[in-house]
């Protein structure tokens, strides 16, 4: 028993660590305003709206949260009596995602990009390291991101696959991303729902894909249990057989 509690402790310590990653790596597209990742362009012209009293003034990880709870609820209604009641744990994920990607938004305040290579740079760093920590948090084996639990339960009832679903859901959150801006500003927010975002749609799963092909040492992490210096020796063998 208390080598599982030890156990459950710290996947979820991994998994908090992979919720900053991706949440850092999300403020710095939001920083290169070339457009956000999918996953916060709604949210953002939600805040942006809010700045201008259109809204609620609530920041952008508010309105992430609030949106993660509306894909819970929207997966309950979809499966009904197939939805397993462990899944609300979404609700604390969804949580945690969005207090930390304000967290990550008061640090990167300083990344103010003005020539266009400076944006680039930062779009494709933005994307590079939120792909990254998506592939560290799936590695976890924890409960869903509630933006990934929702085309699960379509792909379930549809009985399609999921990446289609999945590309389905992220097309819907720009359009109406798009939609609210015109609704709010009367323009479309280039800064929010740019070439930026659409460059995210495709190059984060390529991140994805191949940083998953190298986390044999996240498993070993992963694995890791009382007995400190055996752990050490065991990780430090496994990388002198690598080379």
């Amino acid at each position: 028993m208390k080598q599982k509690i030890i156990g459950f402790c710290w996947q979820h310590l991994l998994l908090i660590i992979s919720l900053w990653i991706m949440t850092f790596g999300v403020a710095v597209c939001v920083r290169s305003m070339l457009g956000c990742s999918t996953i916060s362009v709604l949210p953002y012209v939600f805040e942006n709206a809010g700045v201008k009293g259109l809204v609620p003034a609530f920041t952008i990880g508010q309105y992430t949260y609030a949106m993660n709870g509306i894909f819970v609820l929207l997966q309950f209604l979809i499966l009904r009596k197939q939805f397993d009641w462990v899944q609300l744990f979404q609700l604390v994920i969804g949580f945690l995602f969005g207090y930390l990607l304000d967290v990550n938004m008061a640090i990167t305040s300083w990344i103010l990009p003005t020539a266009i290579w400076q944006k680039v740079i930062a779009q494709i760093l933005g994307c590079t390291i939120l792909g990254t920590g998506i592939a560290l948090e799936v590695r976890c084996g924890s409960v869903t991101m509630p933006g990934e639990g929702l085309p699960v339960a379509l792909s379930r009832v549809l009985k399609k696959e999921f990446p289609k679903i999945k590309i389905c859901v992220d097309t819907t959150l720009v359009v109406l991303s798009v939609i609210a801006s015109f609704i709010f500003f009367h323009a479309w927010q280039w800064h929010i729902v740019g070439i930026g975002t659409l460059f995210a749609m495709f190059y984060v799963g390529i991140v994805v894909k191949f940083v998953s092909k190298h986390l044999r040492w996240f498993d070993c992490v992963l694995a890791y249990r009382p007995g400190f210096r055996r752990y050490i020796f065991g990780l430090a063998k496994l990388i002198y057989r690598k080379k």
